[in-house]
This record gives structure tokens, C-alpha cells and sequence, in this order.
């Protein structure tokens, strides 16, 4: 009679303290298994409360159980061993988050180590053997354990994307090579990521360059914040102690001034005294009847008190020069430090980095020069994603969205109703209505911007810029599933979006002529392009984010 086979899960025979195969199984009292040494030392370390407890269930026996080898489990390990049962992996084996999960793995998923082009799946090791084992595979080929291989598939053909367009600048299998991308300049992706990492190699270390360059000019410029620390501690310092002795020579003075008006208030004290008696006296002299007397006393009355002793009255000592002075001397320091200000300011804005460099890595200095000057008049800080609306004034992209947010659809400064002005150079946008292979009506927009000079509104001002003549599709009836973009209103947006200078912009590049270039408004290239569902969706999403209604 044949043996039927037993398919178990190994986790069955693991034990739960180290994820083993069991060795030495003990069942504890609550029915749980263990090795024999694992069990012990768990329950070694509760020696000290006289309290062991299963590590499962945390059933508590006292006092400690008496462990013995499970006879039986352990003839069944060692068979299931011979069998082909192996070890359970360890933990650090299976996928975590932000690991690729092996596709053929059911249960707790391990780690993927490669995954195949040709089978658009990922594997682990243990599932990987017939890509090495089996002649069917051979051909197969393997990459890195990678995620979102879906993602790497041509939408139209199904097949794995290893051909990069260059006229087109996307990724394409090689059955739209003989279709929408006949003609075109196609590389493979692997020379094509080569190019591309000799050139940012170059960016790198032209980056590296410049890291160096701003690293010593950080160093200069925090010995010169220290020098500035210690000069300015050394001025205060010397101001406390010249303003000390200036106060102190101010309250000497103010003590013989107050010292001498009080002399000056005593004599005068004691003068209108005196004088004020004799005016008694000589009052009541007039009233007497005695002739003789009244001739006798006033030869001494009329005599004034000590005369040549009436001091002379003039102003008082005032501090007026003083303060004066005072002012004077801090409207100097304010035009020095003003000037230091002026100095630091300057030399800050030198060795600002947020702007100044063209993709390749290069400083654009006409953007680090209007990065100086150039500020947003809500936040008070240079331009992030500068927008400028047809009353000309410009805010920062965020800033206008709060703005937007918080008083409707006028600009914060003027208060006239919103509207986004780009810097698209003069062109032209026609449009034609065709009919797709699939019988859809489709419109077609010609774009024709002509090479010319750049104005203020652009990059570099008085450069010369290439121009650019395209085409773009979209669908002109609704073509998404939930039927509420339609074409037609879509297309006026996109009219109004060029009327207003924000289809295309010009783009700084490094060496060559500057060109024009799409903004992020998103156009379909091809038909398939405007069929996918959600196109209209994304395109009027773009142009709503520029205030276009």
C-alpha cells in the first residue's frame, strides 16, 4: 500500500523562543512544545520570583513544572527532517516593509532576491532554483529584486520597456520602435543610462566643486560672524564705559550746579526777610505821632540791607549741548552701521545658492541676480515658483494659493480678479478636427512658437532662444469613464491657458541656444496618448492650478 504524503507547514514543528526546528522537544502543562533549552533558560531568568510562565500563553505554574523530552515529537522531527522539512528561515528572511516580496511565496512572504524581465516577477531564493536549474529559463533575464514591474511594461504592447526614444525622451519596447516611434533616434536603455551617468557625473562634481567652494566660503563667513560678535561685544564694552564717565562727569555737575542755585535760594531767602521787616517797620513808623522819632528811625530804615549783596540771577547751566551731542553722535552710528549692513548684506546674498544654477549644474547669474533683488510681496522672501498675473504683480506659487484660499480669486495687492500670466514668447495655436483609427473624434493642436530674443520676463534677457513647432491630440467629446471631463471644455481651457502665456515657457540650458519648452500643462503626443482615461482629468486639473476657470 502506497504512503500518502503529508504536507505540513514547518512553522508546526518550530520552536517559538528561536524559530527553529524543535531540538529536544518538551511539552510544558498549558500543552505548548519547546526545545529543552530554550524553555530552560526563559525560565532560569524567573528564578528569582519562584513564577514561570508559558511564553505563549502566559499560563503561570508554580512551583516549576519537571521538563522530559517528548519522546514521540521528537522521532517525528528528526523524520520530517529526513523527509526534505528544513529549518525555518530566520525572521530577518521574510519581506518587511519596503522589501520585494517573493510572487510565488504563499503565506508570510520572503524576500525576493531577483526578479526576471520575462516573467515580470520577483522570487526568493528557494523559488529562483529553476531560472538557474531548468533550459526553459536560460534566456530568461534577471535583474535585481525590483517592485512595480508593471510598471516597466508598454502599455500598448505589453512587452518589457528597453528602448529609450530619444526624440521623444520616453521609454518604449521594441514593437513601438516599428510604430508610433518609426524614424525616431532609439537607443537601448542601458546606453542610454550610461550616457546619462557620465553626465551627471560631471554635474556631480561640479556640484562636489561648488560644495568645496561654499564650504570654505561658509568657514570665511562664520570667522567673520565671530569677528563681528567680538567687535561688537568690543564697541558695547567701550560705549557702557564711555556713557558711564559722560554720566558720571553729567551728575558732577548736576551737584555743583544744584549746589550753587541753592546758596543763590538762601541769600534770596534771607533778603526778602529782612526787607519784609522793614516793611513792617517802616509801616508802622508812618502811624506814629511822634514827630522826633518818627525823624529818628527813618534815617535808619531807609538804608537798604546790605547794600551790593543782591546776587545776580542768571539762567541756570543746562544740558541741552549735551544731548544734542548725544543725538548727533547716534545718528552717525546709525549711518555706520547702516552701512556695515549694507556691506554683510550684500556678501550674504553673494554666496546664495537657492537659483543660481542651470540644470547641468552651471550658475545662472541672471537668476542669481534677480534671486537678489526680486522678492515676494506676502512672504517678503525671494520667489519659490514665481507667478506673475496680468496686473503685474508677482507672488511667490504657494503664497497666491493661501491667498486664493483665504480671499477668493483677486491679486492680494490690488484687488483686481485673479489671473496667471506666463512667459510663453509670441506663437501661434491652431487647431484641426480628425478622426482617430478608432473612429473617435479627435482634435488636433498645432503649436508654433518662433526662435527669437528673450525679454525681461525670461531666463537671460537679450539672449537668443530656439523656438518650436508640435503637435498635440485630445479627444473632443468626454473620454473618461466618469463622463464628466468633455474635450470641448477642456480645449477652451487649454485656449485660454495659451492666451495667457502658460503653455510654454523658456527653459535655460547649458552652453546651447535657451529653448522653449511645455510648462507642466500635460499635452498627448500620440492617440493613445488622449485615450487614456484619465487624460482630461490630469490636463484640466493643471490648468484649474493656474486660476484658469
Amino acid at each position: 500500500m502506497a504512503q500518502a504524503a503529508v504536507f505540513l507547514d514547518q512553522d508546526h514543528f518550530s520552536c517559538k523562543i528561536c524559530l527553529d526546528l524543535l531540538k529536544d522537544p518538551v511539552a510544558i502543562p498549558c500543552g505548548h512544545s519547546y526545545c529543552m533549552g530554550c524553555i530552560k533558560g526563559c525560565w532560569d531568568q524567573d528564578d528569582h520570583t519562584g513564577v514561570y510562565s508559558c511564553p505563549q500563553c502566559r499560563e503561570t505554574f508554580t512551583p516549576r513544572p519537571v521538563l522530559r523530552k517528548n519522546t514521540m515529537l521528537a522521532e517525528v522531527v528528526e523524520k520530517l527532517k529526513k523527509t526534505g522539512l528544513q529549518a525555518a528561515p530566520p525572521a530577518h528572511c521574510y519581506a518587511g516593509p519596503g522589501d520585494v516580496a517573493c510572487d510565488v511565496c504563499t503565506g508570510r512572504k520572503r524576500k525576493a532576491i531577483k526578479s526576471c524581465r520575462v516573467c515580470l516577477a520577483s522570487y526568493c531564493k528557494t523559488h529562483l532554483q529553476p531560472h538557474y536549474e531548468s533550459p526553459a529559463f536560460k534566456k530568461h533575464k534577471l535583474v535585481k529584486a525590483t517592485g512595480n514591474l508593471q510598471e516597466k511594461v508598454c502599455s500598448h504592447h505589453d512587452k518589457a520597456l528597453e528602448i529609450y526614444c530619444r526624440t521623444d525622451q520616453q521609454f518604449i519596447c521594441d514593437m513601438c520602435t516599428i510604430a508610433d516611434h518609426k524614424g525616431h533616434v532609439t537607443v537601448s536603455v542601458a546606453t542610454a543610462r550610461t550616457e546619462k551617468q557620465k553626465q551627471l557625473g560631471a554635474t556631480q562634481s561640479k556640484f562636489q566643486q561648488r560644495i568645496q567652494e561654499r564650504e570654505k566660503e561658509l568657514q570665511d563667513l562664520r570667522q567673520a560672524v565671530q569677528s563681528l560678535k567680538h567687535s561688537a561685544q568690543a564697541a558695547v564694552e567701550d560705549s557702557e564705559r564711555i556713557f558711564t564717565e559722560v554720566k558720571e562727569l553729567i551728575r558732577v555737575q548736576e551737584k555743583a550746579e544744584v549746589s550753587r542755585a541753592e546758596g543763590l535760594l538762601e541769600r534770596l531767602e534771607q533778603e526778602i526777610a529782612e526787607l519784609r521787616r522793614r516793611d513792617a517797620e517802616l509801616e508802622q513808623l508812618s502811624h506814629t505821632e511822634d514827630h522826633i522819632h518818627f525823624l529818628q528811625s527813618s534815617k535808619s530804615l531807609c538804608v537798604p540791607p546790605g547794600p551790593g549783596d543782591l546776587p545776580s540771577i542768571k539762567p541756570l547751566f543746562s544740558f541741552e549741548s549735551v544731548s544734542k551731542c548725544v543725538s548727533e553722535l547716534k545718528e552717525r552710528l546709525e549711518d555706520v552701521c547702516k552701512g556695515e549692513m549694507s556691506k554683510i548684506s550684500k556678501a550674504g546674498r553673494a554666496v546664495a545658492i537657492s537659483g543660481c544654477f542651470t540644470e547641468t549644474g552651471e550658475p545662472s547669474e541672471a537668476r542669481a541676480t534677480a534671486a537678489k533683488v526680486e522678492t515676494c510681496p506676502l512672504c517678503m522672501e525671494p520667489f519659490q515658483k514665481k507667478q506673475r498675473l496680468i496686473c503685474t504683480h508677482a507672488f511667490c506659487a504657494a503664497c497666491l494659493e493661501k491667498s486664493v484660499a483665504r480671499v477668493g480669486l483677486q491679486c492680494p495687492v490690488c484687488l483686481k480678479a485673479l489671473s496667471v500670466v506666463g512667459d510663453q514668447p509670441e506663437g501661434e495655436m491652431v487647431l484641426k478636427n480628425l478622426k482617430d483609427c478608432f473612429g473617435t473624434d479627435i482634435v488636433c493642436i498645432m503649436y508654433n512658437i518662433p526662435s527669437g530674443i528673450q525679454t525681461e520676463a525670461h531666463p537671460n534677457p537679450g539672449k537668443p532662444f530656439t523656438g518650436i513647432q508640435t503637435e498635440a491630440w485630445i479627444p473632443n467629446r468626454y473620454y473618461s469613464y466618469d463622463k464628466t471631463y468633455q474635450g470641448k471644455e477642456v480645449l477652451k481651457l487649454l485656449q485660454r491657458a495659451f492666451e495667457q502665456k502658460l503653455i510654454f515657457t523658456v527653459y535655460a540650458t547649458d552652453g546651447a541656444a535657451d529653448r522653449v519648452v511645455f510648462t507642466d500643462i500635460p499635452h498627448a503626443r500620440n492617440f493613445y496618448e488622449c485615450r487614456e482615461p484619465d487624460f482630461l482629468q490630469k490636463v484640466s486639473m493643471a490648468i484649474e492650478a493656474k486660476f484658469i476657470r
